[in-house]
């Protein structure tokens, strides 16, 4: 909550000026921002303003221009407490809310019963009882419909309570100040705020680009003494904490173009715990997210240099026809690139938390329920590598695969490029599938510190096959200039025993 923060002056990064022109912009304003990226702190710095609480602001942006400081009566409705909920229990959610508003600004008649009409009485009594017109700010609009996105049955039963819940903002114009709504994922304004169609979506301007998260400019300026801190607890010096920090929290674009952006939860997290790891991930993988992904059938290797319209990506949630929409609203991909002639986006992974959160989700659909056991494999993989034992690591995966039940993609090259493709990104390394060369397609192209590596696989083949092509197409050649000595590597699996059958490494 903001006035927390500022009573027990704690580090807030002052986005009042985004405010202060956010209320001068549009009545009706709509911002879609990724699950803890500083949403509801923006609610309640809004709800503050509101209520003219000068005292907070002080030292901040608004206060070198607001000069009135009005009280308005507000009605602030969270709905994160409406999540996984049938009709019956969000419809209770409601009520339990609007009944504490008509316990300030009195109950209608009795045949105001429904949410709709409870939630015009109140308006409109509010109105009449200040004098002032009323602000609604209304955090995680879409809780109670995330869950349920999937699901064909209960997605639209919801969407209409929340249609009607939402309908009274545009009946009551003419005494609204102000209507803040926000939350992950863009539902059709059609299907949810039905009238609604003078609702300002700022979500892709370039001037609010930064009014959720930390520009480096903020981190560098406003929090340097963290930065001195976590370097001096982990022995970095400052340049190298920040390239850390950038590292595995920053690359975040909301448009383009877009300063860098940090999320907020775990640049903080890393600050308060002087430690750089996976805190947002760490913090909850939606159940949607995985479902969404099944459904769409879509392998880990597709998820990175994706290129799209912003109607494609932007787009309405619940009638979306890839998962590319659900990816970049909820923060899984972010915008890297555009072309002005195409009007292409590029999307990719923000960066290495997300990267290896992503993948580590995705690793039991390669892996089966024995997770724990993968993930220790992994690391033990990854000791390997760092050591250029490439020998140690095909042993400790070859042996690991012979445990895993059976899988009914384990007969296809695809299954296995995924799988390795999923494993090398959570080593953290710059992976890619079907790297095209002048002579053909590399399945899988690594790079570490140390070297470049060039995989070709077989099935039910020999290791022997998959280097002879490897030389046959001179693959090498492409990568002579990247200043890495260039390791080949052959593997063929064995489609019956369900694991590597055999490898060669061979330096260029």
């Amino acid at each position: 909550t903001f006035s927390e923060v500022i009573d027990l002056d704690c580090l807030y990064i002052d986005k009042t000026e985004y405010i202060w022109n956010m209320i001068h912009l549009s009545k009706y304003i709509f911002l879609s921002r990724p699950r803890r990226f500083g949403k509801s702190l923006l609610v309640s710095t809004l709800q503050a303003y509101f209520e003219g609480r000068k005292d907070l602001f002080k030292g901040l942006f608004i206060e070198t221009v607001e000069k009135e400081w009005t009280e308005y009566p507000i009605l602030r409705f969270s709905l994160s407490t409406a999540k996984h909920c049938n009709k019956e229990e969000l419809l209770l959610e409601l009520s339990n809310k609007l009944t504490h508003y008509e316990a300030i600004y009195g109950k209608g008649a009795a045949d105001e019963v429904k949410p709709n009409q409870r939630l015009k009485g109140i308006i409109e009594r509010a109105y009449k009882k200040t004098g002032k017109k009323v602000v609604v700010l209304i955090d995680e609009y879409d809780a109670p419909l995330l869950d349920v996105v999937h699901e064909e049955e209960k997605l639209p039963v919801l969407r209409n309570v929340m249609r009607n819940f939402y309908s009274p903002l545009k009946d009551c114009d003419p005494y609204l100040q102000f209507v803040f709504l926000t939350g992950i994922t863009k539902f059709s304004q059609l299907s949810i705020f039905s009238e609604l169609n003078n609702l300002m979506n700022i979500s892709m301007d370039e001037e609010y680009a930064a009014v959720c998260g930390i520009t480096k400019e903020e981190m560098m300026t406003q929090a340097y003494d963290y930065i001195e801190r976590l370097a001096n607890a982990n022995k970095w010096t400052n340049e190298e904490t920040v390239r850390q920090l950038a590292k595995q929290y920053d690359g975040y674009h909301f448009t383009w173009p877009s300063p860098d952006i940090f999320n907020p939860f775990s640049l903080l997290n890393a600050f308060a715990r002087n430690r750089i790891n996976n805190y947002w991930f760490a913090s909850g993988t939606p159940t949607y997210l995985i479902e969404m992904l099944r459904k769409f059938d879509v392998v880990p290797a597709d998820i990175s240099n994706m290129q799209a319209l912003a109607s494609d990506f932007d787009a309405p949630t619940e009638n979306m026809a890839s998962i590319t929409p659900l990816l970049y609203q909820s923060g899984y991909v972010t915008i890297k690139d555009y072309d002005c002639t195409s009007l292409l986006y590029t999307l990719d992974i923000p960066n290495g938390e997300i990267r290896i959160g992503l993948m580590d989700s995705l690793l039991p659909n390669y892996v089966s329920m024995r997770k724990e056991a993968g993930n220790t494999t992994i690391a033990k993989m990854y000791l390997a590598l760092n050591k250029d034992n490439l020998d140690e690591m095909f042993s400790l995966l070859q042996a690991y695969l012979l445990t895993v039940p059976y899988c009914d993609n384990a007969n296809s090259e695809g299954h296995y490029q995924q799988l390795l493709y999923v494993i090398f990104s959570l080593f953290g390394r710059y992976v890619e599938v079907e790297v095209h060369t002048p002579t053909g397609r590399v399945d899988i192209v690594m790079k570490t510190d140390k070297a470049l590596y060039l995989f070709e696989l077989k099935l039910n083949m020999s290791a022997q096959a998959a280097m002879k092509q490897i030389d046959l197409k001179d693959y090498a050649s492409k990568f002579a200039l990247s200043g890495l000595p260039i390791v080949k590597v052959g593997i063929n699996f064995d489609p019956e025993r369900r694991t590597i059958g055999d490898w060669k490494v061979e330096d260029a």
